[in-house]
């Protein structure tokens, strides 16, 4: 069936991976090209969304339910949502995913992929070293899981390609996936829920 709903683009990975600024980048360059966008930050749905949540799975799993479900709103009514969040559970995404496509709208998930001994130099708060060191309890990647997605629609690699190149890939995805034509609109598209997954 031709999809004329919005589409949900989850970007997952570890923290420090650059999922926030390749959303921004993503969302002003969809922006440019007329794409009605919005932006749902882990950290921003945290502090106004799912404030007094903690660091464990249970926690952790509603967090991500609750974006799951406004990512599912804005979706099926015809907007496109970009949510950036670690989001280190794959049966929650999957559960978000299997919401998502129900009400008919498309869900893209897109891996932010970055090697931990990278994302450890590029740490300035040192965070990751204190979690290396056992310093820091649930510290996800390090302490506690992060569960690699298995069949990403879209991997970018953020040590190896700068912002613009990973935003380029992700709109590419979308063209290739039949969620924007040309003009960049969302609408009348060729999508398919079934043939668009891997």
């Amino acid at each position: 069936m031709a999809n004329k709903n919005g589409f949900t683009l989850w970007l997952t990975g570890l923290s420090g991976a650059g999922k926030s600024t390749l959303a921004l980048d993503l969302k002003n360059k969809l922006l440019e090209r007329g794409v009605e966008i919005e932006l749902l930050d882990g950290d921003e749905v945290r502090t106004n969304l799912s404030k007094g949540l903690g660091f464990s799975k249970e926690d952790r799993d509603t967090n991500i339910r609750r974006i799951g479900y406004v990512s599912r709103l804005l979706a099926r009514n015809g907007v496109g949502v970009i949510s950036a969040a670690i989001s280190p559970y794959r049966e929650v995404r999957d559960e978000v995913r299997a919401e998502t496509e129900k009400d008919g709208a498309a869900f893209i998930e897109v891996f932010v992929k970055c090697p931990i001994d990278v994302l450890a130099q590029r740490d300035v708060k040192g965070l990751y070293k204190k979690a290396l060191a056992g310093e820091i309890k649930e510290f996800t990647g390090v302490s506690d899981p992060y569960e690699e997605p298995l069949g990403p629609e879209i991997t970018v690699e953020t040590d190896r390609e700068t912002v613009d190149e990973s935003a380029r890939k992700i709109i590419a995805g979308l063209e290739r996936l039949g969620l924007l034509n040309e003009s960049g609109k969302l609408g009348d598209l060729n999508y398919n829920l079934a043939a668009g997954r891997r």
